[in-house]
């Protein structure tokens, strides 16, 4: 018993002594005045206190109603106190598991036959740097046939990093050490007749909430810039497991949010005077930048496809549920996702499907297989666009919108029939908070001990304010988001149930928020370049556990264009 409930006790017992010295028998009378003694010395809530908290809320109740709820408040704060005395590491996930399948929804476990692209390289440039923009897809053709050591393109990507990576701050760590290892390891496997795929001797880099054992994860923020996680994240074990060498840890903005880190800003390749958005910030701007073969990114709400849309960069944003988060920072557990960021759409599709399936660790991941098919027949797909988002006028955006139409003109000539269709009438901006309320569950610690003081970014639209302002959500109303959010998932499951694809402007109507609240996976891939040479994207959408399809409509896309064998012009 502490200290405090012991003096508690020997006061009760003084108090009950007190009445029975007056010949008091009964135990009724001292009970109840003990009990409204105890809530006049203890109550740290007011009736007042109360009725300010009700307009937080939006809500109003009587003076009697605010006199009954007073002791339950009351109470509830003594076990909000008890439970912050439990040190829960952000590795710890809730009890309840998202699910993004609507009821009824039932999903092909058939194991089918994967094809990739077939590619000829008949030229190895004597400057190795030339190889520094080439995608994936000739890369590992050039390592298989052992015409290029991994060794020799690992020492070129470091090199790289070390030279333009402090101009576009990407860089938190470089895993040389580490990386040099992997490389001899795959060029020896490779001379043995030991050939694991496409991204055996393949340098790639990590978005730097991703544990690598013997290396910092500082997760872009001060306060955590020397936290060393003693284990290696699923999506590192399974990539090294495929052979590939990782070579750097790429920057993110503090905690997941935007472009700025403890270090300073990461830029765009296309123009310094840019961030490179984010939060996967060095993972877009490192692979626009030819720093690395390919890196990996997360997205809870537009991480992958902003950064991707602002550095020209392709991005895969997979199912939720698809790829393990064991390993990764957690911000919003029903939220976040990991995916490729590559300079090209099949490079994505060969990275995802190195690192998708189960793990054991993270339940919500779902074992549905991904068999991908580069010479699909894409007009047998069931193609749509969210009219109304092409429509829209946007300030300051007419650029954008003449690339998308033009993208839809494109399509067409692929002999691509699409139908219109619109998005759930759904008031999905309102729910935003889901991810405010899961976040600041997240960083909880941070906020009770002010350390969220330590964050560069002081400013109402940053994670210290936001998880202030997130403690005041009532859990009533994050459920009943949630329970909206299944009206949405429903909603989504019926448009879908007649189209397989659809496309829509990345940054269309309420579609980004969206389908990262229903799961939906995207791939994002530049469709053109503004007059100051810096690239524009566009999205396209697919079904849940759809990626084979969205990736097979999207490649068919940047094959027809030339958008993404654009590069830029780096200043070191």
């Amino acid at each position: 018993m502490s200290s405090t409930a012991i003096e508690r006790e020997l006061t009760r017992r003084r108090f009950l002594g007190y009445f029975a010295g007056l010949g008091l028998s009964s135990t009724l009378l001292p009970g109840v005045l003990w009990a409204r003694l105890q809530e006049q010395e203890e109550a740290k809530i007011s009736k007042e206190m109360l009725e300010d908290a009700e307009r937080v809320a939006g809500l109003e109740f009587s003076d009697e109603e605010r006199d009954l709820m007073l002791r339950g408040v009351n109470r509830q704060l003594e076990s909000y106190e008890t439970l912050r005395t439990v040190e829960l590491a952000n590795n710890v996930p809730p009890a309840l598991y998202f699910n993004p399948l609507p009821a009824g929804m039932t999903l092909d476990r058939t194991r089918g036959a994967s094809r990739r692209s077939q590619v000829r390289v008949d030229r190895v440039p004597s400057d190795l740097e030339e190889l520094a923009f080439w995608p994936v897809t000739h890369l590992s053709q050039l390592i298989e046939s052992r015409r290029v050591s991994s060794l020799d393109l690992t020492q070129m990507y470091l090199g790289r990093l070390k030279q333009y990576g402090p101009k576009l701050e990407c860089v938190i760590t470089l895993t040389e050490e580490l990386a040099l290892e992997q490389a001899r390891r795959a060029d020896e496997e490779i001379a043995a007749d030991h050939y694991r795929g496409p991204l055996h001797g393949i340098p790639w880099g990590a978005k730097d909430l991703l544990a690598v054992r013997g290396y910092k994860t500082t997760w872009g923020a001060m306060p955590y810039q020397d936290q060393v996680i003693d284990e290696d994240a699923t999506v590192v074990r399974r990539l090294e497991e495929a052979g590939a060498v990782l070579v750097a840890k790429l920057t993110l903005g503090a905690l997941a949010w935007g472009d700025v880190w403890y270090g300073g800003r990461t830029r765009s390749p296309w123009n310094y005077e840019q961030g490179s958005s984010g939060s996967s910030a060095g993972s877009a701007a490192a692979t626009a930048a030819g720093l690395v073969g390919f890196a990996i990114g997360t997205e809870t709400w537009g991480s992958i496809v902003s950064p991707s849309n602002r550095c020209g960069a392709t991005g895969l944003r997979p199912t939720f549920g698809r790829v393990s988060r064991h390993g990764a920072m957690a911000l919003s557990w029903s939220m976040d996702k990991i995916g490729p960021i590559c300079r090209s759409v099949e490079d994505c599709a060969l990275v995802f499907d190195a690192i998708y399936g189960p793990d054991g660790h993270d339940l919500s991941v779902l074992d549905v297989p991904f068999d991908w098919d580069a010479e699909l027949d894409i007009k047998r797909l069931r193609i749509g666009y969210v009219k109304s988002a092409f429509e829209e006028e946007r300030e300051e955006q007419e650029e954008w919108k003449r690339f998308d139409e033009a993208t839809l003109e494109t399509l067409g000539s692929l002999g691509l029939d699409l139908v219109p269709i619109e998005l759930p009438d759904l008031p999905v901006g309102a729910l935003s908070f889901i991810l405010n309320a899961e976040a600041a569950a997240a960083f909880d610690d941070l906020t009770l001990s002010n350390r969220d003081d330590l964050l560069v970014r002081q400013v109402a639209n940053a994670w210290p304010n936001v998880f202030r302002h997130a403690r005041l959500i009532p859990a009533v109303e994050y459920i009943k988001a949630n329970r909206v959010r299944t009206l949405a998932m429903q909603a989504m499951a019926e448009i879908m149930s007649e189209i397989d694809v659809y496309v829509c402007p990345s940054y269309g109507g309420d579609n980004l928020l969206l389908t990262n609240l229903t799961g939906h996976p995207c791939v994002v891939l530049p469709n053109g370049f503004r007059e100051e040479s810096t690239p524009t994207s566009i999205t396209f959408m697919g079904k849940l556990f759809g990626e084979a399809e969205v990736l097979a409509l999207a490649r068919a896309y940047q094959e027809a264009t030339d958008f993404h064998l654009r590069h830029p012009t780096l200043q070191a």
